[in-house]
């Protein structure tokens, strides 16, 4: 079984860059089985198809527009993506996101199983850097993926020694 964990969004709009952010974040603290892959989506949209060509499920971490408060977890689920149960697209990469899953429908490979970790963000104002607000739901959304995988057969082991977690969009001027 082959899983893929994806980031999507843009670094470059704040709270928009959480999935990505989060990414980064689990390859400096965790191992992970050879049956999964790390995918950096960024704001790929349509050129992501590949990526998840043949994977059997995808867990996807990503800022959404939803009602709620800022820092909220919405989770969907694959039919969510096929029967118009998203909320509106927060940014573009998000309807490429819809497209290539129902791309790889088309083409018989999209993963079996998707599960979307949505984020409601506070800003997307244009800015490097997580709010407080999602930088404190960090742990949280890490936590989730963890069990996500654990539940898939496929657990993470934390490293003995954690890299230190560097990003390079919000290095800071020396």
């Amino acid at each position: 079984m082959k899983i893929g964990v994806m980031g999507v969004g843009n670094i470059l709009l704040k709270d928009e860059g959480f999935g990505v952010k989060l990414l980064y974040l689990l390859k400096a603290k965790y191992d992970f089985p050879e049956s999964v892959v790390l995918i950096d989506g960024g704001t790929a949209g349509i050129f992501l198809s590949p990526e998840i060509d043949y994977l059997d499920k995808l867990l996807i971490i990503d800022a959404v527009k939803a009602k709620g408060k800022p820092g909220e977890i919405k989770i969907y689920e694959k039919e969510d993506f096929f029967i118009d149960r998203l909320p509106l697209k927060l940014s573009p990469h998000q309807l490429g996101l819809q497209e290539v899953l129902l791309l790889n429908e088309i083409k018989g490979t999209c993963p079996k199983e998707i599960k979307l970790i949505g984020i409601i963000p506070e800003s997307v104002e244009t800015g490097t850097g997580l709010t407080e607000t999602l930088e404190s739901k960090l742990e949280e959304v890490e936590k989730i993926v963890i069990e996500t995988l654990k539940g898939w057969g496929a657990p993470p082991k934390p490293k003995k020694s954690p890299a230190k977690l560097e990003v390079w969009w919000e290095k800071k001027e020396v």
